[in-house]
């Protein structure tokens, strides 16, 4: 019988890029699919975070990880998205409350501000914690217009 691995889809911009190649190494244990960008060369944000959020919005993969220099364009542009809660986070309780709090199902992370070993940790928060449902869910009903 074989395993089902969740499903993530990864995302981000020319900041972003070496920390998706880098998290992309750490994530062996889940599919990964990346959504790019593949270089260092200048692009714009909307252009990976848009496909990733809307990966997660069909319900074809679980979470979604997008990473930019600030994290706030990625995250602004995927929680245009119908069903999609993008929480930025940059540190570990951040990355707990938002999927406690929140459910949030797209994680932004921002490459310029956070070292290499805290993007492994804040992911490995964010996909380590349960929604805690009961009032917060009453909350997230409430997003949606």
């Amino acid at each position: 019988m074989s395993e089902t691995r969740i499903k993530i889809a990864i995302g981000g911009d020319h900041a972003g890029f070496e920390y998706k190649e880098l998290l992309k190494d750490y994530l062996v244990n889940y599919d990964v699919k990346d959504f790019g960008t593949y270089s260092l060369d200048s692009v714009d944000y909307p252009d990976f975070a848009h496909p990733v959020a809307t990966a997660v919005e069909s319900g074809e993969f679980l979470y979604g990880i997008l990473l930019c220099g600030s994290a706030n364009g990625v995250a602004i542009a995927a929680n245009k998205h119908a069903g999609i809660r993008a929480g930025l986070c940059w540190e570990n309780e951040v990355a707990s409350l938002v999927r406690k709090h929140n459910n949030a199902n797209v994680l932004c992370i921002p490459a310029r501000f956070v070292s290499e070993e805290l993007a492994r940790e804040i992911t490995s928060t964010f996909l380590n914690t349960e929604f805690e449902g009961g009032r917060h869910q009453t909350r997230v009903d409430k997003i949606s217009c």
